[in-house]
């Protein structure tokens, strides 16, 4: 939130333009990315597809637990 605070006057398109991303944003949602890897488990070569999959069955999977 801080990196994203320091540009005020751009829009959200702007920011996350991958083309014209702020180096400093850029640096900060990877780091969030790596953190966000780690807490769950899953490896730095898992694709984004293979990590929305596992978390749409851990989702299920607590659905489920919260239904018995």
């Amino acid at each position: 939130m801080d990196a994203r605070a320091n540009y005020p006057g751009s829009s959200l398109a702007d920011l996350y333009d991958p083309l014209t991303m702020p180096p400093e944003l850029l640096k900060t949602h990877n780091a969030l990315d790596r953190a966000v890897l780690k807490l769950y488990g899953f490896g730095k070569e898992m694709t984004e597809a293979e990590i929305v999959g596992e978390l749409m069955e851990r989702y299920k999977n607590l659905l489920e637990a919260t239904n018995d």
